[in-house]
């Protein structure tokens, strides 16, 4: 499991919360997108993607550039980010 972390994701719009495995070789931007299109379908579309959101971190409200890996990010195992 040396390839993924375990982060913590909140929705607000949904109130719900989700522990994540998420790999460190792929985009922020590309987690970004799968993550919504699996929470449309979780959710039975009471989530709809939108092209303004991002991931912002839980502890700092940073913003998450979607260009950059997980692995060039603070993200590591037990991080808190917000969908939003």
């Amino acid at each position: 499991m040396n390839n993924k972390i375990l982060i913590e994701l909140e929705i607000p719009l949904i109130e719900k919360k989700y522990d994540l495995f998420i790999p460190i070789n792929k985009k922020i931007g590309t987690i970004k997108a799968l993550t919504e299109n699996a929470l449309k379908e979780l959710t039975d579309n009471a989530y709809i993607p939108r092209n303004d959101s991002n991931f912002y971190s839980k502890e700092t409200g940073e913003i998450f550039d979607v260009n950059k890996t997980v692995r060039d990010t603070e993200l590591k195992n037990g991080s808190r980010i917000i969908l939003i």
